[in-house]
Order: C-alpha cells, then structure tokens, then sequence
C-alpha cells in the first residue's frame, strides 16, 4: 500500500506545480485565438523563399496545436497556397510547443527547458523548411477544391467576432474549454506515466545502467517518434525522468520529438506531400533533436538543469494557496472536459444500433458517414466547415466520440469523399441513411 501512496503523493505534486503555469498558458492561448489575426495567414506563406519558412515557423510557435491537431491546419495551408517549405516549417514547429506548454515547461523544467523549447522548435522548423525549399518542387497549381475556402491558423473557418465582449467571451471558450478537450487526454495519461515512472524506476537509473547522453537520445527517440504525446504532456515525464539521471540533452528529445511526431501524422504527410516531404520532415525533426540534444550535453553548464536549481525555483516562487486553488480549478476543468469530450453523449442519448454513439445531431441529420482519423475539436471544426461548403450541403456536425459526420442535404458523395480525404483523413462511407 505504501507504493499507492507515493504513487498519489507524487501525481499530486506534479499537477500542483504545473497547474497556475497551465491556467495561464490556457489564457494566452484563448487570447492568441480572439485577437491574433488568424485569417489570411497563408498570403504569408505562399513565396518560395526564406521569409515564408520564418513565418511559418514563427506563426507555429506559439499556437497550441497538438500533433494530431496541426495536420488539418498545414494540409489547409498547404492546399490554400503555402509552400511545402512554409508548410513544412509549420507542421514542424507547432506541435512542439505552444503559450500553454512553454508557461508549463517553467512551471517543471525550469527557465532553460522554456527558453530552449520555443527556439528549438523555431530553429528546427526553419531547417525543415529550408531544405524543402531546396530538395522539393512546389505544388504548380492549387487543387480547385480548396481554392473557395480560406483556411485560419486553427484549421477552423470560426469568424473571429467583433464585439469586444464577444471576443472575450471566445478568450474563455476556447482557452479554457475547447483547449482542455485537445489535451485532456494526453496531459492526464502524461502526468499518470510521469508518477509511474517516479515510483517504479529507481534514483539515477539512466546514469548507473545506460550511462551514455547519445545512448540515452537514441532510445528516447526511438519510443517518441511513433508515439502520440501533447507537448504539455510530455513535461511531467520528461521532469521524472531527468530525476532518474536522464540527461538534459536526452530530455530535450523527449520534448521535441514526442509532441513533433506520431504514426498519424507521418502517414497524412506521406500522402498529402509526397515521400520527398516526409523523409525530410522526419530528418529535421530527428536531425534536429540529436543535434540540440548533443549541444545541451555539451555547451550548457549543468548546473541550469540540476534538480536542486529546478526545486528550488519551483518551491520559492508561487504561494502554497495559489498553487491549491489551480489545482482545484484545473481538476475541475479536467472533469467538464471529459464529460463533454466522452460521457455527455452517452448521458443524454445511450448507445445506437451496432454500437454506435448516439448523438443530439443525429436525429435530425439525413446521412451519416464514417471518418478516420479526426481526433479532436481543430479536427472537428476544419470538417465541419469544409463539408458545409461542399454543394448541397446545408449542414455538417461531427461526432468525435464514434468519428462519424451527420450530413444534411441532397448531397453528392464524391464531393464528400473528395473534400475528407484532400484534408487528410480517410472517408470510410456511409454508415446510415434516412
């Protein structure tokens, strides 16, 4: 019983330092999303020179995308004009980190861990970019079915409201509601597995049984790249695991290539861009996590990474009741988050023939189609207003819980199935029909 309670103790401690630097980061990425120009983004990124890939790069920073969440978003960019250069620099930089990751990282790692993540991620997603621009031929014309829709930097065709009180209300909507739904999952599975890991591996066990930062870097890559992990998420097991004698530049790659790459998004990359695009999107990410993980070991004092400075840091900057009541409001977040994201449906409608999810929508819609691979509300909303375009479509309303789309109209399904699969998901047919 004694390993439950340290097991409980240690998942505590870690929601409660990162849980003020989250609530934050959740505020600057809702007021990023009302006030930050979204729309028209891609006029940015449509030249085939430098200043394109640095946009792009620039753009993706801050933006808190997930992984899964950033391929509608650069497969829109990508088919509204922008380069695979530019497009590249963006599906690289963006997941990596973002204002609610970064505010995260300082709240565990540290303020090396937080100035190292932004300029990594900009860094590797410019060289991405760059070498596109080099090795690959552009798109020489724009598929004509995306040319009618302008895609945001969120892969959502949500107009950004102009009453003030509007787009405040959108501040909280977004920051504090449909962000917590992106990550819900990932952050909870990644705090889980860091207290996991705090209580099942002993003290210094990178350091006595592997014992070499380039040995360390090549297993922590080899388990992130096909691994799905938000970039917020992967903070509390990166923390741990430098406490086991990880090393900073081996942490480093968690943090770079686990949010950066998973199966999903190596497989829609492969068939949107081309083989040329994957093989140099995945040789920048990797490049570029070995090449800034050796330099950490190598260049940075260690002393910026010990656990010392970093308990210190954490213990003497936030009062005890800050950190109880962030704790308290980000449980309750994680609570509504899951119960909209899984349960709600369930509640109020139960299960339909064959095991599919009912959901309020279905019953009024007239066609029912199935889609893999959407995976969350950027996801959601790139679908549903994509479809709403395509002609004799009067309306459009995903299901993520069963990955269904209830269509509304006199609708040609070559168009649908043509419209899913150019923004990267799989259309798998008609399910039902009323």
């Amino acid at each position: 019983m004694n390993w439950i309670t340290v097991f409980f103790s240690e998942f505590y401690y870690l929601v409660s330092e990162m849980a003020p630097y989250l609530l934050l980061g959740f505020l600057f990425a809702g007021l990023l999303k009302a006030f930050f120009p979204q729309k028209g983004i891609s006029k940015f990124l449509g030249r085939k020179n430098f200043r394109s890939v640095a946009n792009a790069a620039l753009f993706g920073v801050p933006m808190p995308l997930c992984s899964c969440g950033v391929i509608p978003t650069g497969v829109s960019l990508y088919k509204s004009g922008a380069t695979k250069g530019a497009t590249t620099s963006f599906l690289i930089s963006t997941p990596q980190t973002g204002v609610d990751s970064i505010m995260a990282t300082y709240s565990l790692l540290g303020l090396p861990f937080a100035i190292l993540r932004p300029v990594v991620a900009f860094v590797s997603g410019i060289i991405g970019g760059v070498l596109s621009h080099v090795f690959e031929k552009d798109q020489s014309d724009l598929d004509n079915s995306a040319q009618n829709s302008t895609s945001s930097g969120n892969g959502s065709e949500e107009s950004i409201p102009q009453n003030g009180w509007s787009k405040i209300g959108l501040v909280f909507r977004y920051g504090f509601g449909e962000l917590v739904e992106d990550i819900v999952k990932w952050m909870v599975i990644g705090l889980l597995a860091a207290a996991f890991i705090s209580v099942m591996i002993p003290d210094s066990f990178f350091s006595q049984y592997i014992g070499s930062g380039f040995i360390e870097m090549i297993i922590v890559l080899a388990a992130s790249i096909p691994m799905y992990i938000c970039a917020t998420g992967s903070i509390p097991m990166a923390a741990v695991l430098l406490m086991k004698g990880l090393s900073p530049g081996a942490a480093l790659v968690l943090l770079m290539a686990g949010p950066a790459t998973n199966i999903a998004t190596i497989t829609v990359i492969g068939k949107v861009m081309g083989r040329k695009s994957l093989l140099i999107y995945l040789f920048s990410i990797i490049g570029g996590a070995l090449g800034f993980g050796l330099l950490v070991n190598a260049i940075l004092p260690s002393s910026w990474f010990s656990l010392a400075s970093i308990a210190g840091h954490q213990h003497s900057i936030l009062p005890v009741w800050l950190k109880l009541s962030s704790t308290i409001l980000l449980a309750v977040m994680i609570l509504l988050a899951s119960y909209r994201k899984w349960f709600r449906h369930w509640f109020l409608h139960g299960f339909g023939k064959n095991g599919v999810l009912k959901s309020d929508t279905n019953l009024k819609m007239n066609t029912i189609i199935k889609v893999d691979g959407m995976t969350c509300s950027h996801c959601k909303a790139n679908v549903e207003s994509k479809l709403a375009n395509v002609q004799g479509v009067n309306e459009a309303i995903v299901n993520l819980q069963d990955g269904t789309v209830s269509i509304e109209g006199d609708i040609d399904f070559e168009d649908v199935d043509h419209t899913v699969t150019g923004l990267g998901y799989k259309y798998k047919g008609i399910i039902n029909q009323q």
